[in-house]
């Protein structure tokens, strides 16, 4: 169940029983995050997670934020997949951000979720200019009767897996690297929406996902799988302008290998990444475009060949 929520309108509370709460960005949701899940359940209590939209660096820095690496439903989606019962999203706006440490825990903390036990990264900062940090939160839960975790930062190999550290891979073209911090493939969720028809026209039919409202940290063409109620099926993946044709607006487009084109219009899809073959190109001709896509598909087959247990995530 998610929740959203105003602090200038709060009812009542969103849960009557004790909560496990731990509150972040959590974008990705990777391995580090998930360990912190893991470790509420030693709690013994429902877990929720309290995130924020916008995200605090996004009110902050406006559009010199950092790109996502998952929109909300993704956030949520796998936040309720790796064990928690509840995700409640609240409004970071000029209220939120003015809100004292003390405040945050005695109004949104234990006011609205009734916090038992409090989980929080090792570097876990909160209220107004970031004032609280371990030390208030402990101090506030002798006062208000909830305990304390910190969870260390989370090692893979040596280094620190971190949203930061998952978003320059992608943006770098390594995907292997991306999918061990995420602990599975990365991936953009969407409907598919109806679009120019080009794909058919050149014999390369694709579902589209229109991201004008949802930039992404990486762009190029892939080797991906996409999976919808109807089917799975490997994909040939472009993320780009479609400078070609003179395309404005950035969109992904999934060619679904071994498809009888499937109807896929109006659905909710999940577009995996496995392999970055390129970055996008500009051709002075159609020919030279389609030749292009004849080359990627290809490629795309070929990495199917050796890989498929890896790609289908067995």
């Amino acid at each position: 169940m998610t929740q959203h929520l105003r602090l200038h309108a709060l009812p009542r509370p969103v849960q009557a029983a004790a909560q496990a709460v731990t509150i972040g960005n959590f974008d990705g949701v990777h391995l580090g995050h998930q360990r912190l899940l893991a470790q509420m359940s030693d709690s013994g209590l429902p877990r929720t997670v309290l995130t924020f939209e916008p995200l605090p660096r996004e009110f902050f820095l406006a559009a010199q934020a950092p790109i996502r690496l998952s929109s909300l439903r993704e956030k949520t989606d796998a936040l309720r997949h790796y064990g928690a019962d509840h995700v409640v999203c609240a409004r970071f706006d000029a209220r939120m951000a003015a809100l004292s440490a003390e405040d945050f825990v005695r109004e949104v903390l234990v006011g609205h979720l009734h916090a038992r036990a409090v989980y929080v990264g090792h570097d876990f900062r909160f209220g107004a200019q970031r004032r609280g940090d371990f030390a208030l939160l402990q101090r506030l839960g002798r006062e208000f009767d909830f305990i304390v975790q910190e969870q260390p930062p989370f090692l893979l190999d040596g280094k620190r897996v971190s949203s930061t550290g998952i978003r320059q891979f992608l943006e770098q073209g390594e995907l292997d690297r991306a999918a061990r911090w995420l602990g599975r493939p990365y991936a953009v969720c969407g409907r598919v929406r109806r679009g120019d028809q080009l794909g058919r026209e050149l014999g390369f039919p694709t579902a589209n996902l229109p991201l004008e409202s949802r930039p992404l940290p990486l762009r190029g063409i892939f080797a991906g799988r996409l999976h919808s109620e109807i089917g799975h099926w490997n994909a040939a993946v472009s993320i780009g302008l479609r400078p070609t044709v003179n395309g404005k607006t950035l969109v992904l487009e999934a060619h679904c290998l071994d498809a009888d084109s499937p109807n896929l219009y109006g659905q909710q899809v999940r577009v995996e990444l496995f392999h970055k073959l390129r970055d996008e190109e500009k051709y002075s001709s159609l020919k030279l475009l389609i030749a292009a896509i004849h080359n990627d598909v290809e490629q795309v087959r070929q990495f199917f060949l050796p890989h498929s247990s890896q790609a289908h995530g067995l």
